[in-house]
């Protein structure tokens, strides 16, 4: 279950504290022009340190492709990379060796696999991302090259929806030794009419799959979401159109682009909730692995609150669906 996609692909490897993370994506068509320096520019959103609240691990994130691109374009083969890990401190997680902490993944690892990488989280740790930004940066030119855009931005976080006071209510809770939650909202734009796959491969399914895939993410909804379930049919109706170019649309949007799983040609709008950074820095009660009870003093740089850093994360996530949608329409009709 290191792998995402159908006929674009992407398996990742790596831990957090190992030597590097990376991934390979197969199955991108060949001829696609690639900008390296773009495709840098858009994982450097991931680093740390350019919000409040972020982890101050420095990682520079320098991508390294190894195959699959030459002189800007992609050659249809294999495309592999890696992202070297150079500023771990493992040694800020030898009190955490024996211990489970709260809302992390340390209890159920080991219950599944009976070891468990506890420096930074090992393969459980957001680290891991920054392979899926690598992909779907380069996923994301792609569907640019067919004129499908995608954007994210934060429209809550804590209990707070105003912009302008994100700032402060996260240095609050970074001064209480506290963490923060969210909701970012991703638009994308453009998507031809068409894509998705009935009846158990769903559009939003695999939207929602791959939302649901990202650390610390805890909700999805679509189009009106849960306020679907309060309001009448004839509320949330989306009548059809013809456009003044010929084409049929919606004169509202409450499905959010997707109606019966395939894409209807309107804006696709998601709602992704995020919990809050299950690492507080004060004290807290947990049992080691013998279920002694034990109080735990966490160390180390971790994020107050991760949803800037997610935002190329989710980009990238819906990017890599799109496109991978794209390509099953091609073998669906002559």
């Amino acid at each position: 279950m290191n792998t995402i996609g159908n006929i674009l692909r992407l398996t990742s490897f790596g831990e957090s504290h190992g030597p590097a993370i990376g991934g390979v994506l197969d199955g991108m068509p060949a001829g696609i022009s690639i900008d390296l320096d773009a495709l840098q520019h858009f994982v450097d959103r991931r680093r740390t340190g350019q919000a409040v609240g972020s982890s101050s691990r420095d990682e520079k994130d320098r991508v390294e492709v190894l195959s699959g691109i030459m002189q800007g374009k992609t050659l249809g083969t294999p495309i592999g990379f890696i992202v070297r890990n150079s500023d771990a401190h493992s040694e800020d997680y030898d009190d955490m060796a024996r211990c489970h902490r709260p809302n992390h993944a340390d209890y159920t690892w080991q219950a599944k696999y009976g070891i468990r990488d506890y420096r930074g989280g090992g393969r459980a740790s957001a680290r891991e991302t920054v392979a899926r930004v690598v992909a779907g940066g380069i996923a994301l030119q792609a569907i640019e090259s067919l004129g499908i855009t995608v954007a994210s931005r934060l429209v809550q976080v804590g209990d707070v929806t105003q912009e302008k006071q994100f700032e402060q209510i996260i240095s609050s809770a970074a001064h209480e030794g506290d963490t923060l939650g969210g909701i970012i909202e991703c638009v994308i734009h453009g998507v031809p009419s068409g894509l998705g796959e009935p009846v158990f491969g769903k559009l939003h399914a695999q939207l929602a799959a791959a939302m649901m895939s990202i650390p610390s993410v805890h909700g999805f909804e679509y189009g009106d979401g849960f306020d679907m379930a309060s309001k009448r049919g004839s509320e949330v109706m989306d009548p059809f159109v013809k456009r003044d170019d010929g084409t049929i649309g919606t004169m509202t949007n409450h499905s959010g682009g997707i109606q019966g799983g395939i894409s209807n040609g309107e804006d696709i709008i998601m709602h992704i909730a995020f919990k809050p950074v299950p690492t507080l820095m004060r004290e807290v009660s947990t049992v080691d692995i013998d279920g002694n009870l034990v109080m735990l003093h966490p160390r180390g740089r971790h994020d107050v609150c991760v949803l800037t850093r997610a935002l190329p994360i989710v980009e990238a996530m819906a990017a890599m669906v799109v496109l991978d949608n794209y390509l099953i329409k091609r073998t669906n009709v002559l």
